[in-house]
């Protein structure tokens, strides 16, 4: 199958969900409801069920790690620099730059089956599960130091990272759900990756740059160009295979989460700037996604 046509569903149930917001009078109360849903209780199943079934080896999991954290720290990097050559007010730069290295995880767990089969999701899982708590920090921390709050308690509140380190005890120690429970979690987690990518479209938003039309593109290039880049370099230099080296080159070519827009809402940042950079990063990745999964087959 063509590599474009891999992407097409999940990018189809995108336009549903804008459809269904600006179109077929579906409320934002009602998408608000269903994100808290999928963001509080559908999606940290999926991730701890996931990251518990997954068979954690030092080798996989040190490599997928120094991928996740050598991915993360250029887009950390290259975001805040973007602000600071483009002069860019501090709270705009504290709200945006998370757009840069954050991912879209919905996304992320919808394609790789698709890309690399079973092995791909359980590798995406773990991928995810141990960048969690390395995004949230770099996301969380600048909005925490512009609003004056305490970095330790956001992280604590944060569904996703909580459901990881849940998931990785629990592995380490090798608990298993009873069955019953294994499969209402499997059914909710088939429920938070259509919800969640449904969930995008009436995120998206082309109003909100105040004059930083410069600082939007440098974040989209960052996410969608450079850390694909930088993921393909690191899995030649850990000399990983085929499908891992899939896997991590999809993972750093996601478009930015819309959980980005919440942070920056309910952290005192500027909610419409985020929607924008959300926005741009969703649409050119239909473009860009393709692009570089054909490049690796």
């Amino acid at each position: 199958m063509s590599t474009f046509w891999l992407v097409v569903p999940d990018f189809l149930l995108i336009l549903l969900g804008w459809l269904l917001f600006h179109r077929f009078g579906f409320s934002r109360e009602f998408f608000t409801g269903l994100e808290k849903l999928v963001y509080y209780v559908l999606f940290p199943t999926l991730l701890f069920q996931s990251v518990l079934k997954t068979p954690l080896s030092a080798q996989t999991t040190g490599d997928l790690l120094i991928a996740a954290s050598v991915i993360i720290a250029v887009g950390v990097v290259l975001s805040h620099l973007g602000g600071l050559i483009l002069k860019v007010p501090a709270r705009l730069v504290a709200s945006g730059a998370q757009c840069g290295f954050r991912f879209n995880t919905y996304l992320a767990l919808a394609l790789a089956p698709s890309v690399a089969g079973t092995t791909g999701q359980t590798q995406m899982a773990l991928l995810i599960g141990l960048a969690v708590p390395i995004v949230n920090i770099a996301a969380v921390y600048p909005l925490a130091r512009q609003q004056g709050g305490n970095l330790f308690a956001a992280l604590l509140r944060n569904p996703l990272l909580m459901a990881t380190a849940l998931g990785l005890i629990a592995n380490l120690m090798g608990l298993k759900l009873p069955q019953s429970i294994d499969i209402l979690a499997d059914r909710l987690g088939l429920a938070a990756l259509a919800l969640g990518i449904l969930c995008i479209g009436p995120s998206l938003s082309w109003q909100g740059s105040q004059g930083q039309g410069r600082f939007v593109s440098w974040i989209v290039v960052t996410k969608l160009i450079v850390l694909p880049l930088v993921a393909w370099g690191c899995a030649i230099w850990l000399s990983l295979d085929a499908v891992t080296t899939s896997i991590i080159v999809l993972f750093a070519s996601m478009p930015c989460a819309s959980a980005a827009y919440v942070l920056a809402v309910r952290m005192g940042g500027d909610g419409r700037l985020v929607s924008l950079i959300i926005s741009a990063t969703t649409l050119f990745s239909a473009v860009t996604i393709p692009i570089w999964l054909s490049l690796l087959t």
